[in-house]
Order: C-alpha cells, then structure tokens, then sequence
C-alpha cells in the first residue's frame, strides 16, 4: 500500500498512480491498467515522495513536521535515545523563493485591475536645444528602508522615518542642482528595502536583520518615497524613466514595485517602467548607452562583457559612450574598462551593525549625473545625508 497523505503534494498523475496501486494491491497490475511500464510507475510515486519530502513529510525517515507554502524544508535534526525511539525533531525552512516570485505575480495580475491609474498630466517642460539632448539620472542605491542603524555604533542613526525623510530631501536638492534636461531616469539600484518578507531576514542566507518596524511599514514608506520622485520628476522633465532594480535584500519585493506601478503609470505616456525579470538594465540616449546591475551577481570587473552580451543593441548599433552603475558594496569605486565607464556608486544609509562590526566604511551619498546624446556625461552633482538634515546622535 502506498501512503495516501502523499496525495497532498502529488500531481494529478502521481495520484492516479498511487490510487491505482492500493486498489490492484499490485504494482505491476497498476502499472498494466495504466498502459504504462513499472519504471514509469515507480517514478511517478518517488517524484510525489520527494515533493512531499521537501515539505517535511517523509515517515520512512521519521520526518512528520509539514511546513506551509511557501515554505520548504532545509534541513531535520532528530535526536534518538537509547532504544531507537525519536524524542526530539528540529525542522530548518526556508521561503521558496520561485513559488513566492510566482505568488507574487499572481497576486498583481489578480487586483491590478482594481488599481486605479494615474491619468495623463500635460508637460510644463520648457526647453531649448541644448536641454533637449540632455538626461538627467537621480541616481540611489541600498537605501535600506526600514534598516535599523544606532550613531553609537556607526556614527549616524537610521530608521524609517529618517530613512524617508533623507531620501526625499536629497532628492529635492538634486532636482534643484540638475540642469534641465528633456528626459530623467530615476535609477533606484537595489536594495530600496531592508528585508523582503514578514521575517525579517536576508532572502537566501537568512541572516537576521536589524529592522525597524513591521513589514507593512516599508512597504508602504517605500510605495510613499518612489511616487514621490517620480511625481517630483515631472515637473521638471518631459519623460520620466523609472527603474527599480533587484537587490539581494528586495529580490521579490523589486518584483512587485516594478509591477504596481507599471500599472498606474499604464495611462501617462510620460512615464516608462522598467519591468525586466532579469537584474541587468539597460536603456539608450542617442548616442550614450546606460546599463544597470546592483552588483549581487556580478562583480564591477566582470559587468562590460556582460552588459555587452546581454545588450549587444545598446552596445553597438551608433552608441559612442558607455556608463555602467551598479552598488550594492556601499562604497564609491569609479574605473573605465573595454569602452565603458563604471561606476559603484555608495549608500545613503548609515552603517548598521553588521557594517560597523565589520569595520566596514563607505561614504554617504547620491548622485545626479547628466548625459549628452551625443557627448556622453556633462555634468554631475552629489548630495549628502549632512547636505539636507543633521545625522549626529
């Protein structure tokens, strides 16, 4: 007989399978009334006892403790005494990370058309030929919303509100430092949130994170802070672009920020979102081509061949001049290699105490950078924490 709660995590076949078995006695009966071989009757019940083992139930290895989605066991300890009998299991999870990117994106297909869109606003831009050709790129990267930071330990405090309140400030001044330029691109490089779920750990390592406040909280400040700039950015540009890249502390909550407000920006032709499933970006400016990685996956050194493989169209095809940003190290490095310039640009955030224990320093800043479409950069300024609000005690 084979274990009927295995149906649970089972595909319609496997269930089949084990429902033909217990009925016949027989697997080579079961096999028979199926029309298929007993290899293949045998796959299809270990494929439902490995599905339903990831989830915690395997009673052939005393593993009982199911786990929910989208949870999935990493790991059991179980501790024996001396007769063999079991008298204690830890179970180790761990988030799913596909299934809850699946999840996510099911739950925006199945209320994005309950959001209300934003209607088009007309352009108040005034320009002439030289604020044509220019892009205006406000550049931030690990902003760390809801990232919990104390002065004692790093030098500044950090916690959602100063978290909110510095970034928007910081973005009022680079408006106002910026020349005015036709197009902008509000580049948010990753890691605009802390932690990426209810428990407030990294997605794939599952270290424990200093946090400030519930998960809701940074959601909805960073809901708050990105239509803010975007908002801020049309009144100064005809064409605003918005990107919101992967980080390794926001990977699914990247995903559902792309996706909301790609639906309400749907109706303002003045407003594109970057929506690629993939963590590399790129976009073009006449004859300067930009591209985009928080730097979890790929390091500085290896970015220009794989910008170039990715993006051969931005690559080529007329582009003279080449930028690459990426963060994700909280700290400034600047070199130019194989015909592109890139930049690691730094945190506005303070140092948590992850950072301070590590010794690890880096300066505090954003940057707006300007770009020609046919010279490449012409201009840039940075704002600091210290610029916009005091950060001491």
């Amino acid at each position: 007989m084979i274990d009927e709660r295995l149906k649970e995590w089972a595909t319609a076949a496997e269930i089949e399978a084990i429902d033909t078995v217990n009925r016949t006695g027989s697997g080579r009966a079961a096999a028979k009334l199926l029309g298929i071989g007993e290899t293949s009757l045998r796959d299809r019940i270990a494929r439902a006892k490995k599905r339903a083992a990831v989830k915690g139930y395997s009673p052939d290895h005393d593993m009982t403790r199911t786990v929910p989605d989208p949870f999935i066991v990493k790991g059991t300890s179980t501790q024996y005494n001396r007769h063999g009998q079991q008298t204690n299991q830890w179970v180790k999870t761990t988030i799913d990370q596909q299934k809850m990117l699946v999840l996510l994106k099911e739950t925006v297909a199945e209320f994005s058309s309950e959001i209300g869109r934003l209607p088009a606003s007309p352009s108040t831009f005034s320009g002439n030929t030289w604020s044509d050709e220019l892009l205006n790129q406000y550049t931030f990267t690990d902003a760390h919303i809801g990232m919990l930071a104390w002065y004692e330990e790093g030098g500044a405090n950090w916690d959602m509100k100063i978290a909110e309140q510095t970034i928007l400030d910081c973005f009022e001044l680079m408006l106002a430092m910026a020349p005015p330029a036709k197009r902008a691109v509000v580049a948010q490089i990753g890691d605009l949130l802390h932690s990426d779920g209810l428990v407030p750990v990294t997605p794939t390592s599952a270290h424990v994170l200093d946090q400030d406040g519930r998960y809701p909280k940074l959601v909805r400040a960073a809901i708050r802070v990105m239509r803010r700039m975007v908002e801020r950015a049309l009144e100064q540009h005809e064409t605003v672009h918005l990107l919101i890249a992967e980080g390794n502390h926001d990977q699914s909550g990247s995903v559902w920020l792309r996706e909301m407000f790609s639906v309400f920006y749907e109706n303002e032709p003045r407003v594109t979102v970057e929506t690629s499933p993939l963590p590399f970006y790129a976009l073009r400016h006449g004859r300067t081509a930009l591209f985009y990685h928080h730097g979890h996956k790929r390091k500085p050194a290896d970015l220009p061949l794989v910008f170039a493989a990715q993006f051969p169209e931005f690559w080529a095809n007329g582009t003279a001049f080449r930028y690459g940003h990426s963060g994700h190290l909280h700290h400034i490095e600047e070199k130019e290699r194989a015909g592109i310039v890139i930049t690691q640009h730094p945190t506005l955030a303070a140092r948590d105490a992850h950072a301070s224990r590590g010794a690890w320093f880096g300066s505090r800043r954003a940057t707006a950078l300007t770009y020609h479409s046919e010279f490449g950069e012409v201009g840039r300024n940075h704002v600091t924490p210290e610029m916009v609000r005091g950060q001491k005690g």
